[in-house]
């Protein structure tokens, strides 16, 4: 294995950047899930998850051809991303990033979320100073986010902002897989082999073939990181922690505004926005928080 650390890190608390790092991602998660996603995106005239779920996601960008929205989301398959083409005939982005909202609005008050109005002002004045002054270069999807108006509903308005900074760690991790040689589908094989990801969902939602996979696995198995029937060699559960240690290193300088205190502070004031999600039953896998497992593979299936 020879993985290069490209960023050093600031004087922060690794282990505090990955726990809100998980924790950004969870209480964002629940967008992807929900049924009111679906059902806004039914009424813009578009019925199919996987071009609802692209439009969703990429509106922030605005109305750009599916092969931007490709290169910003990089582990999926063209073919699944191709199956965006026209959305933006059946309406505008802004339209799309109006409807999500309102999935999330109602999402949100429908799962009984149980953060106080001065809980989700205290969150707000940790994740706005680091929002407003984040390093956006590179960071496609979290730039796009940042410039998204954000609307009325004052917790709404608090998962927008998760949004933002979870984008960025996202946009930030394509990085390092990108320095460490680590291709779309090669990065989506590691995830799976290593238990971070159901497979079920990833060939689903992915689309990569049979014939890429096969490639993918080995590719990894040249490295040394997957055996030849494509489980994870600890080769391979090595580099892969190594890959998010690097993107831990590469987000670090992100929370400095707040210091590592106010970055735990954060992690438990919106925990509960994932724990109402989780109560409600809204994932067919567990999600990653802290030191726990993203995938239960019997559930995904």
């Amino acid at each position: 294995m020879h993985l290069t650390s490209t960023f050093a890190h600031a004087d922060m608390d690794l282990n505090a950047v990955r726990e809100v790092s998980l924790t950004i991602n969870a209480t964002h998660l629940f967008v992807y899930f929900i049924p009111e996603a679906p059902e806004e995106a039914a009424k813009l005239g578009v019925t199919e998850y996987g071009p609802a779920y692209f439009a969703f996601r990429s509106a922030p960008m605005g109305a750009v051809p599916w092969h931007v929205t490709l290169a910003a989301f990089y582990n999926f398959s063209p073919r699944s991303v191709q199956a965006m083409a026209g959305v933006w005939d059946t309406a505008t982005p802004e339209e799309w990033q109006a409807a999500r909202f309102a999935a999330v609005d109602r999402a949100l008050q429908r799962v009984d979320v149980s953060l106080a109005a001065d809980q989700i002002a205290e969150a707000r004045s940790l994740i706005d100073p680091v929002v407003a002054s984040a390093d956006y270069a590179g960071k496609t999807l979290a730039a796009a986010n940042a410039s998204v108006p954000l609307p009325a509903d004052p917790l709404v308005a608090l998962w927008q902002q998760l949004t933002v900074l979870r984008e960025w760690r996202g946009d930030a991790h394509f990085i390092v897989l990108a320095a460490n040689d680590i291709g779309p589908c090669d990065c989506n094989v590691l995830q799976t082999a290593t238990g971070h990801f159901p497979e079920a969902i990833a060939r689903a939602t992915r689309l990569w073939d049979d014939e890429e996979v096969a490639a993918a696995t080995t590719r990894l198995v040249a490295r040394g990181w997957l055996n030849a029937d494509g489980t994870a060699t600890d080769a391979g559960i090595a580099a892969r922690e190594q890959i998010e240690v690097e993107t831990d290193e590469h987000c670090a300088a992100l929370w400095m505004p707040i210091g590592d205190a106010n970055v735990r502070r954060l992690n438990s004031l919106i925990t509960p926005i994932h724990d109402a999600f989780t109560a409600a039953r809204t994932y067919p896998f567990r999600v990653e928080m802290g030191d726990t497992q993203s995938a239960d593979p019997e559930a995904a299936r």
